[in-house]
């Protein structure tokens, strides 16, 4: 059996760690585009957030797929899997937004200097 090179061995740690770094990455944009989505008040900014976070989410995921496969013809799917979300996850979220802007769906708009609190404490006196 050969013995590996202390080079060989820093090698696989670091693309160990980068593979964690890359998958971690992936796992936070999701669960940041997953509470946008949750939190934000309109399909407009809905559309935005997934797909400007869920995108790149996507895409730290599945760089961290491909560098954990190293040279074989899954990892080459996998980065045509990743070009293919590059170019869907915006367009997607595009036609969304312009169907919804199509069909007369306003945005929820702040007024200008108005706070939650206030607009809270408005609506309530309205009631």
């Amino acid at each position: 059996m050969i013995e590996p090179t202390p080079l060989q061995v820093t090698l696989e740690t670091v693309r160990f760690w980068a593979i964690v770094v890359l998958l971690g990455l992936g796992v936070f944009f999701t669960l940041v585009s997953t509470i946008g989505v949750l939190r934000l008040p309109d399909i407009y900014a809905r559309a935005h957030t997934a797909s400007q976070t869920d995108t790149l989410g996507a895409g730290f995921a599945l760089a961290g797929v491909a560098l954990a496969f190293g040279w074989q013809h899954a990892a080459v799917y996998t980065v045509l899997l990743l070009f293919f979300v590059f170019i869907t996850n915006p367009t997607a979220a595009h036609a969304i937004a312009r169907s919804a802007a199509e069909t007369g769906v306003e945005p929820i708009l702040a007024e200008e200097g108005e706070t939650d609190d206030a607009t809270a404490e408005t609506e309530g006196e309205n009631r």
